[in-house]
């Protein structure tokens, strides 16, 4: 079992930033791929980036690559994803999630999840 606690949220302008992190529980923390994904109201859960257990791969969505970056530190049992240059459409409920999988951007295949942390970028 796996419990996951995002935070990190906010409301922030366009053009800014926001780094989310994600503490886990449990010792095997390092053997989870992670991802983030995020939700808009009204629209499906969204793959955003996802890393590898080791963190030797991350994968992004297309809107996003180039200004987040999904990190880990298996220490902390903490992944992050650091946002720069928002935009208004990156306004959501961001969510992390752990899978026993090599790391993947469907959903379905995640495991265990956060309950989320809402990001607000203002025009």
């Amino acid at each position: 079992q796996v419990q996951l606690v995002e935070s990190g949220g906010g409301l922030v302008q366009a053009g800014g930033s926001l780094r989310l992190s994600c503490a886990a529980s449990g010792r095997t923390f390092s053997s989870y791929a992670m991802g983030w994904f995020r939700q808009a109201p009204g629209k499906e859960r969204d793959f955003v980036a996802g890393i590898s257990w080791s963190g030797s791969t991350t994968v992004y969505e297309r809107s996003v690559k180039g200004r987040f970056t999904i990190s880990r530190d298996n220490a902390k049992n903490t992944v992050y994803l650091q946002m720069n240059s928002l935009k208004p459409e990156d306004t959501a409920v961001y969510y992390c999630a752990a899978t026993r999988s090599f790391v993947t951007t469907r959903s379905n295949e995640y495991d265990y999840w956060g309950q989320g942390t809402q990001v607000t970028v203002s025009s």
